[in-house]
């Protein structure tokens, strides 16, 4: 059975949570680092946009300005999100795609969902996996709701797949902050209503973020089959995502125009 590094539930802001994912990732790439699970929340609230995406056209930019909601892009493929600090907890895997057990996308995908399926389950939730399509990322629902997204990209073998697990969700926030074609903020809304839904709509209650962080850490151990065991960024790492957060990801010319 293979130890992995986890890295406890941090808040952080959108910027530094995407340079500490590439910071992880070449580290790893690099053979400095072991395979690791990183969990954390988004503070001040955020959105993100896939590597190829641009912002002007996902993204009500103004909006997140005024409301103080901050804008990044990631290394990543995939959607636009909306990171909500009091609705949402994000994990993190980079670890070799051989250690997974497979150099396929979209397995490496059903794996990682089989986690959050099964975390889920302990929090006392049936989900079921979706294998997306042309226009979406793999994702995990409920009756057909998508609950938990997440998005993926691949360097010499190393796989970094970050996602989200939905606590709560405010969908009138949402898409006030993201477009949707041919539809008005509300029109959105409600259309995401009957096909978005969380934790908190599946069971009644508020579930805390270290609840839901815990669920996901015995849902990855189970069924990765690996040992944890929690540590912290090294200084390699620490100085590395200093680095991409001052002259990557704060910066315009990245997250709006996708240039380093």
């Amino acid at each position: 059975m293979q130890t992995w590094r986890l890295l406890p539930l941090e808040t952080n802001n959108g910027f530094m949570n995407m340079a500490i994912d590439e910071a992880v990732l070449t580290a790893h790439v690099e053979d400095k680092v072991p395979n690791t699970l990183r969990f954390y929340r988004w503070l001040p609230s955020a959105v993100s946009v896939g590597r190829n995406q641009n912002p002007g056209t996902e993204v009500y930019l103004d909006a997140c300005k005024q409301q103080g909601v901050d804008v990044v892009r990631r290394i990543s493929g995939g959607g636009t999100v909306y990171h909500d600090f009091e609705g949402e907890v994000t994990y993190a895997i980079v670890a070799k795609s051989t250690d997974i057990g497979t150099a396929d996308v979209t397995t490496v995908y059903f794996k990682v969902y089989e986690a959050v399926k099964d975390a889920l389950r302990l929090l006392g939730i049936t989900a079921d996996f979706s294998s997306g399509d042309a226009k979406n990322c793999p994702n995990m629902t409920v009756k057909g709701k998508k609950i938990s997204g997440s998005s993926q990209t691949i360097t010499r073998g190393v796989v970094l797949q970050h996602g989200t697990l939905l606590r709560s969700i405010d969908l009138p926030k949402m898409f006030k902050l993201l477009k949707l074609k041919d539809a008005t903020c509300t029109q959105a809304a409600d259309i995401a209503s009957r096909k978005i839904t969380s934790v908190q709509n599946e069971l009644g209650h508020a579930v805390s973020p270290e609840t839901v962080a815990n669920a996901l850490t015995q849902g990855f151990r189970i069924m990765l089959k690996m040992q944890l065991e929690p540590g912290e960024l090294t200084p390699y790492e620490v100085e590395l995502a200093n680095k991409l957060c001052k002259e990557k990801y704060s910066a315009e010319k990245w997250n709006l125009e996708g240039k380093a």
